[in-house]
This record gives structure tokens, sequence and C-alpha cells, in this order.
């Protein structure tokens, strides 16, 4: 197996953007990936770009052939990776696969998705739960994470005000995000007036309905300088399943996915928790910030609201956690997200993340969760 670098990428705006269509979208971060790479579209040997659900949100199927046509990339092989709001961090690892692997050299992961062109998208995202014993019964994703909070509020302690923090965090850190879809500060008790959606769950704890697309350029790490004076590579690359329905897990506090995943990821890379400089973390609800950190290992299980209490995942803080502004703030098409936090990840790394730049960062961690924590895809990137 081969070492593996990220040699370039780049991210869209993140929004409703309805003047970009679906191929705009994914076309516009492939091209920026690749100018970043500073290689040609005839370098590359293969694609592979997440997506959830372009059938229901766009009514387009059979999109890697749409892309690699509309792209001009055709005749390269492009697939199409599905893991619901995992897809992209899928896409990311089979990409890494395929390089490590030496079936290919040169390869793109991208990740895109246009919610914002049906009326409603509730139905498609349900898609991502268990329709028999979930969706058919009426149970939507804020429920299901409610439930999650609710039960970990008991448990643990947990406060209202606790996960209020992590979506004022997040805006916080989106202020100083030009792609973010929503860089404005909010405060507590802005977080906890806001509409209610599903108890404890407000407005303002939920990650927005999202237009976007992100890509990466993936090669060998012995041939990374050949195209860049500053690659990042590949540490470790994880992937674990797990329950999709939440009534079948022995406990709903923890992701079994996350802790998984995880623990492979530092197991592959040699490090522990300590050794991460910041990470971007899946927080689509506010209470999935708090059970990320726990179940990834930077505190003990129960301890992840009293930590965000405690400034420990601020920019400045012991474990800097979404310096992109997370799913919450910098948005969240589903299919892209995933490449999205390893975009933000390569730009800490390089130094390049302006006035939300990480000091001294070395080391960085994605975590990608589909669903409720049916998959996990987790990566560490390094400088």
């Amino acid at each position: 197996m081969r070492d593996v670098a990220i040699i370039g990428v780049s991210q869209t705006k993140f929004g409703e953007l309805w003047d970009d269509s679906f191929r705009d979208l994914i076309t516009d971060a492939g091209l920026g990936a690749i100018k970043d790479a500073g290689i040609e579209g005839g370098d590359l040997e293969a694609m592979y770009v997440g997506n959830m659900s372009a059938g229901l949100f766009v009514q387009q199927e059979h999109i890697a052939s749409l892309i690699a046509d509309h792209a001009g990339l055709t005749p390269i092989p492009c697939a199409r990776i599905e893991a619901a709001c995992a897809s992209g961090g899928l896409a990311l690892r089979n990409g890494i696969m395929a390089v490590a692997s030496g079936f290919h050299d040169i390869v793109i992961s991208a990740g895109v998705e246009k919610m914002t062109d049906v009326v409603d998208p509730t139905p498609a995202i349900a898609t991502a739960s268990d329709q028999e014993w979930e969706a058919q019964q009426g149970v939507t994703f804020p429920s299901l994470y409610a439930m999650m909070a609710r039960r970990h509020m008991h448990e643990f302690g947990t406060t209202r005000e606790q996960m209020a923090m992590v979506s004022v965090i997040n805006h916080k850190n989106a202020t100083k995000n030009p792609r973010a879809q929503y860089p404005m500060e909010v405060s507590i008790d802005q977080v906890m007036n806001s509409t209610m959606v599903a108890d404890p769950l407000r407005l303002l704890d939920c990650s927005p309905i999202s237009d976007g697309a992100a890509a990466a350029i993936l090669c060998p790490a012995e041939d990374a300088k050949k195209y860049t004076d500053t690659p990042i590579y590949v540490k470790a690359s994880a992937q674990s399943s797990g329950s999709l329905a939440l009534h079948d897990r022995k406990k709903i506090t923890t992701i079994d996915a996350t802790v998984n995943a995880a623990r492979k990821a530092f197991q592959m890379a040699d490090m522990t928790p300590k050794n991460i400089d910041m990470v971007e973390v899946h927080d689509c609800f506010s209470i999935n910030g708090i059970l990320a950190i726990e179940d990834i290992g930077f505190v003990e299980k129960g301890k992840g609201g009293q930590a965000i209490e405690d400034g420990m995942t601020q920019l400045d803080g012991e474990i800097p956690v979404n310096p992109s502004g997370g799913l919450k703030a910098r948005g969240h098409p589903l299919g892209a997200t995933g490449i999205a936090q390893a975009a933000e990840i390569v730009w800490q790394l390089r130094g390049e993340a302006g006035k939300r730049q990480i000091n001294n960062a070395e080391v960085g961690m994605t975590h990608n969760i589909g669903g409720t924590g049916g998959t996990a895809a987790v990566h560490i990137l390094s400088k």
C-alpha cells in the first residue's frame, strides 16, 4: 500500500444557491481543486463523487456520467458514492484507497448536493433513516436527535445552555469563513428562544438546507512535491457501520460507528486524541457536536457539554472544533460535507485559513456520519 497525499482542494460557497445548478456546483468545485493542485483535467485517472439523493432533490440519477460529461472528463471512470450524509467522507475514502492500492495515480474525490430545488426536502432527507420503523411512523431527523439529546440530558446532566453553545461557537467561527452559509454570530438566548423544532432542539440547533460542492485531488505521497510545495498527507482513513434505526442500539447516547471508526483511525495513524490539533465534526444538530467529541475520545462520555461550556472547543481552546463553522453555520449540503471538512483541514494545515487559522496546526481530523450514525468516516491528515 502506498502513502497518499492531498495536493489540491476547493469548495463552493454553501447556501441557497438559486442561480447555480447541480452540474454547475460540482464542476466549479472540481475545476477549483484541479487549479489548486496545479494539474490538468487530463491528468485525472478516476473520479469519486459523494451524493446522497440527486434523484429526489433534482430528479437526476446516473450522476457519475452526467458529471464526467459536463466537466469534459470522459472517458475516465466516475462513480457515485452514497452513504447518506457521509457520502462525501466515503468518496474521499474511496479515492484514497484507489491511490493507495496503486490502481490509480491521480484521482479526484468530490461531493455535491442541490437541496433547495424541491419545495419540501424533508422526505428526501428522511430516506437516510429506517423507512419502515422510523420515517413511515412520522419520525424525522430532528426528532431522532431530540431523543438522543433528551436521553443525554437525563443520563449526564447535559444542559440546554451547553447544547446552545455548540451553535454559538459554530456561528462565531463562520464569521471568519467567506464560504459559510450563515456567517453571523448568535447568542445562547437566541438559540434557546428560536422556534421549537423537536423538544429540546430548536431551529438554531439544526443545520440548514444547503446547496454546495467540494473537491479534493489525491496522488501518491512520493509524487506530491511534483505538484505542490504544501502537500497534506493522509495518515488514516477509517470507516465503520452501525445500526440504521435508533431503537436497535444498546445506547442512544453513543454513536458506535463513530467510536469504532475513530479507534481504527488512531490505530492506523499510530496516534491518540492528544495528537490532534483541530477537528471538523459532523454536528448536524447541536447534540451531535457533544456526542462527537465524546465518541471520538477527546473527553469522557457525559463530559462533552461541560467541555464546551469550559471553552475547550473554541478556536483557541484545547481542541478547536469546526473552525469552518461546522454543519450548523458553514452549511450542510449532504453529499459535499465530508469533502468540505477535508478541505478545511487542508487549508488549516497549509496555514491558509485566514482569520480562523489555528496556530501551529500540524495534525487535523475529519468526522463524517450518515443518518443518526449508521455510517461513520474518520480521516486524519498531517503536514
